[in-house]
Protein backbone atom coordinates (compact mmCIF):
# COMPACT_ATOMS: atom_id res chain seq x y z
CA UNK A 1 0.00 0.00 0.00
CA UNK A 2 1.51 3.37 -1.03
CA UNK A 3 1.77 6.34 1.33
CA UNK A 4 -1.07 8.34 -0.30
CA UNK A 5 -3.49 5.42 0.04
CA UNK A 6 -2.48 4.89 3.66
CA UNK A 7 -3.05 8.56 4.52
CA UNK A 8 -6.45 8.50 2.81
CA UNK A 9 -7.53 5.48 4.83
CA UNK A 10 -6.25 7.04 8.07
CA UNK A 11 -8.20 10.23 7.35
CA UNK A 12 -11.41 8.25 6.76
CA UNK A 13 -10.98 6.36 10.03
CA UNK A 14 -10.39 9.54 12.04
CA UNK A 15 -13.35 11.41 10.56
CA UNK A 16 -15.70 8.48 10.96
CA UNK A 17 -14.78 7.66 14.55
CA UNK A 18 -16.84 9.33 17.30
CA UNK A 19 -14.61 8.01 20.10
CA UNK A 20 -11.53 9.83 18.83
CA UNK A 21 -13.10 13.28 18.90
CA UNK A 22 -11.96 14.03 22.45
CA UNK A 23 -8.31 13.31 21.74
CA UNK A 24 -7.77 15.10 18.42
CA UNK A 25 -4.99 17.61 18.82
CA UNK A 26 -4.60 21.07 17.35
CA UNK A 27 -2.13 19.75 14.81
CA UNK A 28 -4.96 17.95 13.02
CA UNK A 29 -7.24 20.97 12.95
CA UNK A 30 -6.24 22.06 9.46
CA UNK A 31 -6.93 18.75 7.75
CA UNK A 32 -9.85 17.36 9.77
CA UNK A 33 -12.94 19.59 10.04
CA UNK A 34 -14.00 20.39 13.62
CA UNK A 35 -16.98 18.31 14.66
CA UNK A 36 -19.71 20.54 16.07
CA UNK A 37 -22.04 17.86 17.46
CA UNK A 38 -25.54 18.37 18.82
CA UNK A 39 -26.76 20.10 22.00
CA UNK A 40 -25.69 17.74 24.78
CA UNK A 41 -22.74 16.45 22.75
CA UNK A 42 -20.26 17.72 25.35
CA UNK A 43 -22.28 16.83 28.44
CA UNK A 44 -19.80 14.28 29.76
CA UNK A 45 -16.89 16.63 29.14
CA UNK A 46 -18.60 19.13 31.44
CA UNK A 47 -19.90 16.78 34.13
CA UNK A 48 -16.60 14.94 34.64
CA UNK A 49 -12.98 15.98 35.17
CA UNK A 50 -10.98 13.01 33.93
CA UNK A 51 -9.80 14.97 30.87
CA UNK A 52 -11.14 18.52 31.22
CA UNK A 53 -10.37 20.05 34.59
CA UNK A 54 -11.36 23.64 33.82
CA UNK A 55 -14.02 25.37 31.77
CA UNK A 56 -14.30 28.68 29.96
CA UNK A 57 -17.55 30.17 28.72
CA UNK A 58 -16.79 32.58 25.90
CA UNK A 59 -19.39 35.36 25.69
CA UNK A 60 -19.36 37.16 22.34
CA UNK A 61 -21.67 40.16 22.12
CA UNK A 62 -22.36 42.95 19.69
CA UNK A 63 -22.04 46.56 20.92
CA UNK A 64 -24.95 47.33 23.22
CA UNK A 65 -25.80 43.66 23.80
CA UNK A 66 -23.44 42.67 26.59
CA UNK A 67 -25.32 40.40 29.02
CA UNK A 68 -26.11 41.51 32.53
CA UNK A 69 -23.56 40.67 35.20
CA UNK A 70 -26.27 38.84 37.14
CA UNK A 71 -26.78 36.46 34.20
CA UNK A 72 -23.14 35.49 33.80
CA UNK A 73 -22.58 35.28 37.56
CA UNK A 74 -25.60 32.99 37.85
CA UNK A 75 -24.33 30.91 34.93
CA UNK A 76 -21.02 30.22 36.66
CA UNK A 77 -22.88 29.34 39.86
CA UNK A 78 -25.22 26.89 38.12
CA UNK A 79 -22.47 25.22 36.09
CA UNK A 80 -20.25 24.91 39.15
CA UNK A 81 -23.07 23.14 40.98
CA UNK A 82 -23.31 20.35 38.38
CA UNK A 83 -20.00 20.20 36.49
CA UNK A 84 -16.81 18.75 37.95
CA UNK A 85 -14.18 21.36 37.17
CA UNK A 86 -11.60 21.45 40.00
CA UNK A 87 -9.60 24.22 38.28
CA UNK A 88 -12.66 26.42 37.99
CA UNK A 89 -15.17 27.86 35.54
CA UNK A 90 -14.65 31.34 34.15
CA UNK A 91 -16.22 33.79 31.68
CA UNK A 92 -14.34 35.49 28.83
CA UNK A 93 -16.03 38.50 27.18
CA UNK A 94 -15.44 39.63 23.63
CA UNK A 95 -17.18 42.47 21.79
CA UNK A 96 -17.67 41.53 18.13
CA UNK A 97 -19.54 42.49 14.98
CA UNK A 98 -21.27 39.43 13.56
CA UNK A 99 -22.18 41.22 10.33
CA UNK A 100 -25.58 39.54 10.18
CA UNK A 101 -28.42 41.24 8.36
CA UNK A 102 -32.02 40.36 9.15
CA UNK A 103 -33.31 37.49 11.26
CA UNK A 104 -31.08 34.65 12.40
CA UNK A 105 -31.50 30.98 11.50
CA UNK A 106 -29.87 28.12 13.41
CA UNK A 107 -27.27 27.81 10.66
CA UNK A 108 -26.56 31.55 10.86
CA UNK A 109 -25.93 31.19 14.58
CA UNK A 110 -23.69 28.18 14.06
CA UNK A 111 -21.56 29.66 11.27
CA UNK A 112 -21.24 33.19 12.70
CA UNK A 113 -20.45 31.90 16.18
CA UNK A 114 -17.76 29.52 14.95
CA UNK A 115 -16.17 32.35 12.99
CA UNK A 116 -15.68 34.16 16.32
CA UNK A 117 -14.60 31.28 18.58
CA UNK A 118 -11.21 32.05 20.06
CA UNK A 119 -10.33 28.39 20.62
CA UNK A 120 -11.58 24.87 20.05
CA UNK A 121 -14.29 23.61 22.44
CA UNK A 122 -11.86 20.87 23.47
CA UNK A 123 -8.45 22.43 24.00
CA UNK A 124 -5.86 20.85 26.25
CA UNK A 125 -7.53 20.31 29.62
CA UNK A 126 -10.05 23.13 29.15
CA UNK A 127 -13.61 22.73 27.95
CA UNK A 128 -14.93 25.81 26.16
CA UNK A 129 -18.56 26.72 25.50
CA UNK A 130 -19.76 29.84 23.69
CA UNK A 131 -22.72 32.15 24.21
CA UNK A 132 -23.39 34.80 21.60
CA UNK A 133 -25.55 37.89 22.11
CA UNK A 134 -26.23 39.32 18.65
CA UNK A 135 -28.32 42.20 17.42
CA UNK A 136 -31.60 41.18 15.82
CA UNK A 137 -33.89 38.25 16.48
CA UNK A 138 -34.46 34.64 15.55
CA UNK A 139 -36.43 33.65 12.47
CA UNK A 140 -39.17 32.39 14.80
CA UNK A 141 -40.10 35.62 16.54
CA UNK A 142 -41.21 33.92 19.77
CA UNK A 143 -37.77 32.37 20.38
CA UNK A 144 -35.55 34.11 22.95
CA UNK A 145 -32.59 31.74 22.81
CA UNK A 146 -31.38 28.70 20.91
CA UNK A 147 -28.74 25.98 21.33
CA UNK A 148 -27.40 24.97 17.91
CA UNK A 149 -24.63 22.44 18.57
CA UNK A 150 -22.58 20.90 21.37
CA UNK A 151 -20.90 24.15 22.44
CA UNK A 152 -22.89 27.07 21.01
CA UNK A 153 -25.88 29.06 22.23
CA UNK A 154 -27.42 32.32 21.04
CA UNK A 155 -29.47 34.71 23.19
CA UNK A 156 -31.47 37.41 21.41
CA UNK A 157 -31.39 40.55 23.52
CA UNK A 158 -33.98 42.49 21.55
CA UNK A 159 -36.50 39.68 21.96
CA UNK A 160 -35.63 39.29 25.64
CA UNK A 161 -36.27 43.01 26.19
CA UNK A 162 -39.65 42.69 24.49
CA UNK A 163 -40.54 39.69 26.68
CA UNK A 164 -40.69 41.82 29.83
CA UNK A 165 -44.13 41.35 31.33
CA UNK A 166 -46.79 43.94 32.12
CA UNK A 167 -45.79 46.27 34.96
CA UNK A 168 -42.23 45.00 34.60
CA UNK A 169 -42.90 41.49 35.87
CA UNK A 170 -41.08 39.36 35.00
CA UNK A 171 -38.32 41.92 34.52
CA UNK A 172 -35.81 41.89 31.67
CA UNK A 173 -33.18 40.79 34.19
CA UNK A 174 -35.31 37.88 35.37
CA UNK A 175 -36.02 36.81 31.79
CA UNK A 176 -32.36 36.98 30.74
CA UNK A 177 -31.21 35.06 33.81
CA UNK A 178 -33.67 32.26 33.11
CA UNK A 179 -33.08 32.03 29.37
CA UNK A 180 -29.29 31.89 29.80
CA UNK A 181 -29.52 28.97 32.23
CA UNK A 182 -32.20 27.28 30.12
CA UNK A 183 -30.09 27.27 26.96
CA UNK A 184 -26.97 26.11 28.78
CA UNK A 185 -29.17 23.37 30.24
CA UNK A 186 -29.62 22.16 26.67
CA UNK A 187 -25.82 22.08 26.26
CA UNK A 188 -25.89 19.83 29.34
CA UNK A 189 -28.25 17.51 27.45
CA UNK A 190 -31.44 18.42 29.29
CA UNK A 191 -34.08 17.11 28.87
CA UNK A 192 -33.49 13.70 27.21
CA UNK A 193 -31.46 15.19 24.36
CA UNK A 194 -28.64 12.62 24.62
CA UNK A 195 -30.10 10.16 27.13
CA UNK A 196 -33.37 8.78 28.44
CA UNK A 197 -34.29 9.81 31.95
CA UNK A 198 -35.54 7.09 34.32
CA UNK A 199 -38.13 9.66 35.47
CA UNK A 200 -40.97 10.90 33.27
CA UNK A 201 -40.37 14.66 33.42
CA UNK A 202 -40.19 15.56 29.72
CA UNK A 203 -43.09 17.59 28.35
CA UNK A 204 -44.83 15.40 25.76
CA UNK A 205 -45.80 18.42 23.66
CA UNK A 206 -42.39 20.11 23.87
CA UNK A 207 -39.59 17.51 23.46
CA UNK A 208 -36.34 18.39 25.17
CA UNK A 209 -38.11 20.36 27.89
CA UNK A 210 -39.39 19.78 31.40
CA UNK A 211 -43.05 19.46 32.31
CA UNK A 212 -42.36 21.13 35.67
CA UNK A 213 -42.87 24.89 35.70
CA UNK A 214 -40.53 25.15 38.69
CA UNK A 215 -37.64 23.95 36.51
CA UNK A 216 -35.57 26.33 34.39
CA UNK A 217 -35.94 23.69 31.67
CA UNK A 218 -39.71 24.26 31.51
CA UNK A 219 -40.73 24.65 27.89
CA UNK A 220 -42.04 28.22 28.16
CA UNK A 221 -38.77 29.68 29.44
CA UNK A 222 -37.07 30.03 26.06
CA UNK A 223 -40.05 31.69 24.36
CA UNK A 224 -42.22 34.76 24.72
CA UNK A 225 -44.66 32.56 26.66
CA UNK A 226 -42.39 33.40 29.58
CA UNK A 227 -44.62 36.41 30.36
CA UNK A 228 -47.18 33.92 31.69
CA UNK A 229 -45.08 33.83 34.87
CA UNK A 230 -46.27 37.32 35.84
CA UNK A 231 -47.91 36.02 39.01
CA UNK A 232 -45.15 33.60 39.94
CA UNK A 233 -41.37 33.39 40.31
CA UNK A 234 -39.48 32.82 37.09
CA UNK A 235 -37.40 29.63 37.44
CA UNK A 236 -33.64 29.98 36.99
CA UNK A 237 -32.39 26.69 38.43
CA UNK A 238 -32.56 23.01 37.58
CA UNK A 239 -35.10 20.99 39.53
CA UNK A 240 -34.48 17.72 41.37
CA UNK A 241 -35.24 15.56 38.32
CA UNK A 242 -32.84 17.60 36.16
CA UNK A 243 -30.07 17.32 38.74
CA UNK A 244 -30.67 13.61 39.27
CA UNK A 245 -30.39 13.08 35.52
CA UNK A 246 -27.08 14.96 35.43
CA UNK A 247 -25.76 13.01 38.43
CA UNK A 248 -26.72 9.73 36.74
CA UNK A 249 -24.98 10.75 33.54
CA UNK A 250 -21.87 11.73 35.49
CA UNK A 251 -21.60 8.46 37.42
CA UNK A 252 -22.54 6.29 34.44
CA UNK A 253 -25.80 4.92 35.84
CA UNK A 254 -27.72 6.61 32.98
CA UNK A 255 -26.45 5.71 29.49
CA UNK A 256 -25.48 8.62 27.25
CA UNK A 257 -25.11 8.92 23.48
CA UNK A 258 -23.83 11.27 20.75
CA UNK A 259 -20.80 12.48 22.71
CA UNK A 260 -17.86 14.28 21.09
CA UNK A 261 -15.72 13.12 24.00
CA UNK A 262 -16.06 9.81 25.82
CA UNK A 263 -14.49 8.53 29.02
CA UNK A 264 -14.26 5.03 27.45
Amino acid sequence: MDRRTLLTLLFAVLVGSTNLAGCLGNDLGDIIPERKGIPGGLTLACLTSSSYTSMVVEVDYEPGYKPLASSTDLLVERLTSVCDKPEGISIEFQEVNFGQQGDWSAEDVRSKAWDQKTASPLEGSTLRWQLIFPAGGYEEASVLGVAVDASTVALFGDSIDEAEGPLGRPSVEDVENSVVIHEVGHLLGLVNLVYQSPVDHEDADHPGHSNNDDSVMYWAVESTDIVNFIFGTLPNDFDTDDRNDLAGLADGSIPIRDQLWSRV
